[in-house]
């Protein structure tokens, strides 16, 4: 980095002209270049800048080597795919707010600028002035006591146009998104200065909105969101309604009125801050000569200068929590857009067809199973926790594009909806001939025969697919004849609605017996177990009627009849982060289940190879499972980007036999 950051403006608009007018007076910037899909908009813009390069195209853009950062002035359904392409380029990024249509791409575009390198700001102007700095050190000090209240209001009436930004469907329109989004970052930072933290996440939040008939979008909308601590937040927002903007913090000493907290002065002057204590109102001034975008491009080059890779003032995981936040508000409110639609073709966040195993990441692993025709990952992406298509599509791209192509779900798993959902990203993408799919069903208490094969003919339905590659009993009933089981699983597999089976959380006992009954009678037996196995040994079961496979038997069993281990819970659900320790009690579930003393041993050995290695101990439990010497793959359940792209480190890392007998404890006579 020069000395000087080289902006270049991505996108022609009003809001990109603002932020140009105001670089001179920078202390960090200079405009260097603007682009435009429209040439003749891009050279009009350049009019008012001298010496400035014109790219007629956002490609042009970002090629240009004599620019350091990019401000991204698009509309927000654009946000995604140009600031992933920017991070791509080797740009910086300041993005403008919101970060993008939904929490779902927001993790692809965090992800993008973190495995590139790049700078990374939602461009939240507000969070640069002084003033913000003023109000919330009141808060932090004390002076309003303990926060009980926060109220914020950001909304204007703007002519309905249907076609129009504001409005438009396909383009995000509605309030909550345009400028609830500063809303619900200003509570969320006033409650996060009340906690003694740079922000805080809602417990909940609910919501309601006036929607259009036409357009769907929201007119007008508020919120309840519910903070730790007892403190309460009503968000007010619109853009066909005229309200009274401004933060409102009610204490038990005092309240803080700030009449215009978010767009401020742009040319620098006075603002106020006005703190009640003890009946008696005081107006507090805050003055800066400093342009209000000005200083928002002065936290991205005092970052840069400082080697930094996002701002204090407006951090990652604060964008990600507010993209979360208000994607509760418009479920909450039932506005969905065109793009989030299941039924609408969507596309991939960085707008690129997507390809198996593109991703520079580690290279993925795969094994063969037994009625499979293609390489299996041996990673396999549990799908149970994914609740719109646009959070679920985030993920499984990433993950398909790491070369993962395994996917478990269950009839049981969100009464359906993870299936359905699952089925269509299969559908869109054009994956199903390359993606093996694990379907589970028959759980307890419809652990019989002929659930088995209503519940798989409904998943398959749900999943738009004539066949599952890999069909588990969720749960055994051991009150019914094992045969019974092994057969209805035969009829399906000659119909050629599964290629494989076998069972989830059985015990070895009814594993040898089914295989048993099945030698005998000329039929498949059991391919597959898919129970717990993991470096911490399960203390407790997660769930009833939860079975683990670690024991010295069940590997012995495991190795010598050639079966696929789907093990869940491979890496014992955080017990070998920071989540565990033998002081760490808050997860009550993690205690139960993993806290022993010989898991603590596993544990202190786990972080003791992981440092000699270079690695994570959450990798050395991933590399536990992998390197066990039968078929084993490992069941994962990310929410998040982040979290598969720190699991997938755990590929690179090898172990030897006296590793993992060390790290088990196996000498020790465990």
């Amino acid at each position: 980095m020069e000395s000087t950051v080289r902006w270049g403006i991505l996108g022609a608009g009003g809001i990109a002209k603002a932020f140009a007018q105001a670089l001179p007076q920078s202390k960090t910037g200079c405009l260097a270049a603007i682009g435009s899909r429209d040439r003749n908009k891009a050279e009009a813009f350049a009019q008012g800048f001298s010496g400035i390069r014109v790219h007629g195209s956002y490609e042009s853009l970002l090629a240009d080597t004599a620019v350091d950062a990019i401000y991204l002035a698009t509309p927000h359904p654009h946000h995604a795919r140009w600031a992933i392409a920017a991070a791509r380029a080797g740009k910086h990024l300041l993005c403008e707010k919101p970060l993008t249509l939904n929490h779902g791409e927001a993790m692809a575009v965090a992800q993008a600028a973190k495995e590139n390198g790049t700078f990374l700001m939602e461009a939240f102007m507000y969070r640069c002035h002084p003033l913000t700095a003023r109000w919330t050190g009141l808060i932090r000090s004390g002076a309003l006591g303990q926060v009980g209240m926060i109220r914020a209001t950001f909304s204007f009436r703007s002519k309905f146009d249907s076609a129009g930004r504001l409005f438009n469907n396909a383009l995000g329109g509605g309030g909550i998104l345009d400028v609830g989004c500063y809303t619900t970052s200003i509570a969320r930072l006033a409650a996060g200065a009340a906690l003694g933290m740079p922000f805080a996440e809602p417990l909940r939040l609910t919501g309601e909105a006036n929607l259009h008939p036409e357009t769907g979008t929201d007119l007008w909308a508020a919120a309840v969101a519910k903070f730790p601590g007892g403190i309460v937040a009503q968000l007010s927002t619109g853009v066909n309604l005229n309200q009274e903007n401004g933060l409102w913090i009610n204490g038990t000493e005092g309240s803080l009125y700030v009449p215009s907290p978010y767009v401020i002065a742009r040319e620098g002057g006075k603002s106020s801050i006005f703190l009640t204590r003890e009946g008696k109102t005081e107006e507090i001034v805050v003055e800066t000569s400093e342009w209000l975008y000005g200083l928002e491009a002065d936290a991205v080059g005092t970052a840069l200068a400082s080697g930094e890779k996002e701002s204090p003032a407006m951090t990652i995981a604060d964008t990600l929590g507010n993209m979360a936040a208000l994607d509760a508000w418009r479920a909450s409110a039932g506005l969905t857009y065109q793009s989030e639609s299941p039924d609408f073709p969507f596309p991939t966040v960085h707008g690129r067809s997507l390809k198996k195993g593109s991703h520079s990441g580690p290279a993925m692993r795969y094994r063969t199973i037994p009625g499979i025709d293609f390489p299996v990952s041996r990673l396999v992406f549990g799908c149970d926790n994914q609740q719109t298509i646009a959070h679920g599509a985030a993920v499984w791209d990433d993950f398909f594009e790491r070369g993962g192509n395994a996917f478990d779900t269950a009839w049981v798993y969100g009464a359906g909806r993870q299936e359905r959902l699952l089925g269509r990203w299969i559908e869109q993408r054009g994956v199903r001939a390359e993606t093996a799919l694990i379907v589970k069903g028959a759980h307890t208490p419809s652990c019989f025969p002929h659930h088995l094969s209503e519940q798989l003919r409904e998943s398959l339905d749900r999943l738009n697919t004539g066949y599952a590659d890999m069909y588990l009993l969720h749960r055994d009933n051991p009150d019914v004849p094992v045969g019974e089981f092994v057969d209805v699983l035969n009829e399906h597999l000659q119909a050629g609605r599964v290629r494989a089976f076998g069972g989830s959380n059985w015990s070895l006992g009814r594993l040898k017996e089914a295989n048993a009954y099945a030698e005998k009678k000329g039929l498949r037996k059991f391919d597959l177990v898919s129970n717990n196995f993991s470096l911490a040994r399960m203390v407790s079961p997660v769930w009833g009627g939860c079975i683990a496979a670690s024991t010295p038997e069940f590997r012995q069993w495991l190795s010598e009849s050639g079966a696929t281990l789907l093990a869940w819970s491979s890496q014992a659900r955080g017990f070998f982060t920071e989540r565990a320790g033998r002081d760490k009690t808050e997860d009550p579930e993690l205690v139960r289940c993993w806290y022993s003393d010989d898991n603590f041993e596993r544990r202190t050995r786990a972080v003791l190879l992981a440092k000699e290695k270079g690695v994570s101990p959450i990798h050395i439990a991933l590399a536990y499972v992998l390197e066990q010497p039968f078929a084993p793959f490992a069941l994962i359940g990310p929410r998040f980007i982040a979290e598969t792209a720190s699991t997938c480190e755990g590929l690179r890392v090898t172990l030897t036999r006296e590793e993992l007998s060390w790290l088990n404890l196996e000498s020790e006579g465990h």
